[in-house]
């Protein structure tokens, strides 16, 4: 039996452009322009330029002027054709040939990439210039793969042994691995393919050619009081040794020569780590105002191909037209999310810098007031999301360095004269506080509440235990210095 039901439910739906700005919005420049030329392949009513105006709005444009077109046109209009050479460029003042968002210190330099080798081939070919028999080859270039980013091996010879005969067919015992393992640890740069970092050291110590009494000192720190050395505990080491504070200042010296990431000096980070393209450009007028736009770099203006849209309003079967009617509504709503972004991306950099004007006025941290995303939407009236996606891996590039957006945001802490202030004003406090302290006696963490606490900072020791750590700073006595 049938029956009717009335229900109500609250739903939220996206139309397709909604979605495509969304999924434009959390791109940063560089994947932008990336995603711009993969539309351009997928979609052929879509190509680079700017939309043309049209006759008519071209023939008032001109029509005060009786130079242009030569006035030997019947018609009245304009000609298709200009002598363009009659145009110098001396005729013409340079401020009209620059872009509206450039100027003449913009130019951006783009590092070359050349071409490199990681640390393990390296290895690899100085294993190659020893006489090693196939076997021995084999285990070497095992070892050398399973070798960690700092050259570190963490892995038991029995186990590299098994891995080597099941995927050889072979039988490797743990022994002749060993055996290889020796031998490369004799290759530069010393200390490579250490199993720890004490066994590094001593590899490192050991190849050393001025082995004096402050060389033997230094070993038997290593070998000895390993433990002690890395908690710092100096008058343990002192005591252990039986050496004087003089004797250790020296050996530990020597020590800290030393390189504890091996595979740091053949791995070539300038190419590892990406380099940073900002999103937006901040720049103060002469009136002393802040403007700020977007950095498209190589990012080319869209328009729809005439020739697909003319063929769309011809009649041709059926296929054809909804194929070119997809294509086209995909590009039209492509060429408006990407608008949509611009306005959304600087309405948002806008309200960041109405709240926080001062500092980017002085770009001190110390001005940087408490700001979280709800603070921005309230301001571009959108929802938090969306503030959240436009500052996710965004750079602006300003006056003092390139800054990453999500490092505005902080949160508040309310002082002793009741005012509220960033966390990085008291994060950049306590930096202040550990640099200038006695390194022979440093602070602890209650301190260095008692210090902030006369400065106006009232924060509990464990909210100072929490930013020391957020600022990579150890604990006082792993800062202990002699």
């Amino acid at each position: 039996m049938q029956r009717q039901t009335q229900t109500q439910r609250q739903t939220l739906k996206y139309s397709p452009l909604q979605i495509q700005m969304l999924n434009l919005l959390h791109l940063t420049t560089m994947e932008l322009e990336q995603r711009i030329k993969e539309e351009l392949e997928e979609n052929p009513v879509l190509e680079e330029g700017k939309e043309e105006s049209t006759a008519e709005e071209t023939t008032d444009e001109f029509s005060d002027s009786d130079d242009v077109g030569g006035g030997d046109d019947d018609s009245g209009g304009v000609q298709d054709y200009y002598d363009w050479d009659e145009f110098r460029d001396d005729d013409i003042p340079d401020y009209k040939t620059y872009a509206n968002n450039q100027s003449p210190d913009n130019e951006l330099y783009t590092r070359p990439m050349v071409e490199s080798i990681g640390f393990r081939d390296d290895l690899k070919q100085q294993v190659h210039f020893l006489r090693l028999d196939e076997r021995q080859q084999l285990i070497a270039d095992f070892v050398l793969d399973s070798l960690d980013e700092d050259g570190f091996l963490r892995r038991e010879s029995d186990v590299i042994a098994d891995d080597i005969s099941f995927a050889n067919s072979m039988f490797i015992d743990g022994e002749e691995v060993a055996q290889i393992l020796r031998i490369i640890q004799q290759l530069d740069p010393p200390g490579i393919a250490a199993r720890d970092l004490k066994e590094c050291l001593q590899i490192q110590l050991g190849r050393l050619d001025n082995q004096d009494s402050t060389w033997k000192i230094a070993c038997r720190i290593v070998t000895d009081t390993f433990d002690e050395l890395g908690s710092r505990n100096y008058d343990k080491i002192m005591r252990v040794l039986g050496i004087d504070e003089e004797s250790l200042k020296k050996a530990i010296q020597l020590i800290t020569t030393l390189n504890p990431k091996p595979a740091s000096g053949l791995r070539n980070d300038a190419l590892v780590n990406e380099s940073i393209k900002p999103d937006f450009m901040l720049r103060y007028t002469e009136d002393g105002e802040i403007e700020v736009q977007l950095t498209w770099g190589n990012s080319p203006a869209l328009k729809l191909n005439k020739l697909f849209t003319q063929m769309a309003e011809q009649k041709n079967d059926k296929a054809t037209n909804q194929f070119l009617k997809n294509k086209m509504n995909s590009a039209k709503w492509f060429i408006d999310a990407i608008k949509q972004r611009e306005n959304t991306m600087l309405n948002t950099l806008r309200a960041i810098v109405k709240l926080q004007y001062d500092y980017f006025q002085t770009g001190d941290i110390k001005k940087l007031r408490p700001m979280i995303l709800k603070d921005v939407a309230e301001i571009i009236f959108m929802d938090i999301s969306t503030v959240s996606r436009v500052t996710t891996n965004k750079y602006v590039q300003t006056p003092f360095g390139i800054v990453l957006l999500k490092d505005l945001f902080t949160e508040g802490v309310t002082n002793e004269d009741g005012t509220e202030v960033s966390n990085r004003e008291i994060q950049e406090a306590i930096r202040e506080i550990t640099e200038a302290e006695d390194k022979r006696h440093p602070y602890n963490d209650q301190q260095i509440t008692d210090l902030l606490s006369e400065k106006g900072y009232s924060v509990a020791r464990r909210t100072v235990a929490k930013y020391r750590e957020q600022l990579n700073i150890p604990t006082a006595r792993l800062r202990v210095t002699i």
